[in-house]
């Protein structure tokens, strides 16, 4: 597979269309006690032993806060028309609420460079790096932190709006809550059910509370929220796995999509599984089912569930022959396309980006190339996966490959490459794999 194939009527084809690299602040700035940033969760997580492997962390992650100018260069050469990027709460804010000047200036630069290449700029607020002084004092599980999110938004978005198309309030509250205080595999590390369920609900809440600050202070930005979602299937057909999925889905799924367009926590978790409900206070579900421009998916996989006595579902490989990233993730380009389609069915969805998609594989520089072959079979068939969905009557208006470059990849550390570009952690060097040139070269031709 040496190009990206798509039918000559493809929506994707539409100069409309977004085509987009994505990366986020702690994954590849590096400079974590430069220029007055605070510490994040993340800091402390990684200097946590046995937590990250091989004690990795992200002092110098790839260097982008010194190496940026470089770094836009590369994205312009891959003939993108947006770059998605994320802020670091704890570089921009002082512990006062105050603008970190210097933490500010970075990201005026950065986005005045892209806007000089002609790049729009698809900016998070919020991808997982927590100041750590609000972890102190209870982090998301602390309603309070939803409101220092708003103050946070506020400041930020009157500082940097006018460089701004897209805000995504947060980047997959799934994994910062339920990955961070219910499974205890990511930062801050709790593993409790009731407390990743209440951090869940105050992020939710912080995201609803962020919305109207947004359009005050950035009237001709779009706003909105990225979850994330894998498509789930029960193991077999007996009704005990089918409800482990169904349970599966509801709980990572349905729980955030559902109170963002419904206002309303599924009704099945109030019968079965009522402990799995946050606290909420009068008045919340309204400001978290505000209108919103647009909803990010983030998609790399599926997953097949068959029923546990204790935890009611678990993960079990797929019965069916099938690829594998080297994550350990299934390739499953057609769930993608699923997903897409029911959630169309399921909810009245306002219009969607693809806003991570991508592949880790055992990539190796070898002669001065990376051959990753796999991942440029990944993008092909996810793209003609998107494709499929349009034509099915899902209004998408974006895809953002994931990601620009190797990176910190969170609890596996620099043992995981998704890039388009591989990256020597010793040298820095950047080096665009074929996958890159693949991408770069389909994009040239749609614009020609």
């Amino acid at each position: 597979m040496n190009m990206i194939k798509l039918p000559p009527d493809s929506k994707l084809l539409d100069p409309s269309f977004t085509f987009g690299v994505a990366t986020a602040s702690f994954q590849i700035e590096g400079a974590n006690q430069e220029d007055g940033r605070l510490p994040s969760i993340w800091d402390t997580f990684c200097a946590t032993p046995g937590k990250v492997f091989n004690g990795d962390d992200g002092s110098i992650a790839c260097d982008h806060y010194h190496r940026w100018q470089d770094d836009i260069e590369l994205i312009s050469q891959l003939n993108v028309d947006a770059y998605r990027l994320s802020i670091a709460w704890p570089r921009v804010l002082d512990k006062d609420g105050a603008l970190n000047d210097k933490g500010v200036q970075f990201y005026r630069n950065l986005l005045t460079a892209l806007k000089a290449k002609g790049i729009r700029t698809f900016v998070t607020l919020y991808h997982w790096d927590l100041p750590q002084y609000l972890e102190d004092l209870g982090g998301w599980v602390n309603r309070q932190t939803a409101y220092r999110f708003a103050e946070y938004v506020d400041v930020i978005t009157k500082a940097l709006g006018d460089l701004v198309d897209s805000w995504a309030t947060f980047n997959e509250p799934f994994c910062a809550a339920i990955l961070g205080y219910e499974y205890g595999i990511h930062a801050p590390g709790h593993k409790n059910h009731r407390l990743g369920r209440q951090a869940a609900h105050h992020i939710l809440l912080a995201h609803g509370l962020a919305m109207p600050i947004i359009r005050r202070n950035c009237p001709n930005s779009q706003a909105g929220i990225v979850l994330n979602m894998n498509r789930t299937y029960a193991a077999s057909a007996s009704p005990d796995d089918r409800f482990a999925a169904l349970i599966r889905d509801t709980l990572d799924n349905h729980f955030f999509i559902a109170p963002l367009l419904t206002g309303a926590y599924p009704k099945l978790l109030g019968r079965v599984l009522p402990d799995y409900l946050p606290v909420i206070a009068e008045g919340d579900l309204e400001i978290i089912a505000q209108p919103i421009d647009f909803l990010g998916l983030n998609y790399y996989t599926c997953n097949h569930n068959r029923f546990h006595p204790e935890r009611i579902f678990e993960d079990v490989k797929n019965s069916e022959p099938a690829e594998y990233t080297d994550i350990g993730w299934e390739i499953a380009p057609h769930a993608f396309t699923e997903l897409l389609v029911e959630l169309n069915q399921q909810y009245t969805l306002p219009p969607l980006f693809i806003t991570e998609n991508g592949a880790a594989c055992a990539d190796s520089l070898v002669d001065g190339t990376v051959d990753d072959d796999q991942r440029v079979r990944y993008i092909n068939s996810h793209l003609q996966a998107v494709d499929a969905a349009i034509n099915a009557g899902v209004d998408i208006r974006g895809y953002f490959a994931w990601s620009l470059m190797d990176n910190f990849e969170w609890a596996e550390g620099y043992n995981k490459r998704f890039g388009l570009i591989y990256v020597d952690y010793r040298t820095q060097e950047r080096t665009i794999k074929r996958s890159g040139h693949v991408f770069k070269d389909f994009l040239a031709s749609r614009k020609a």
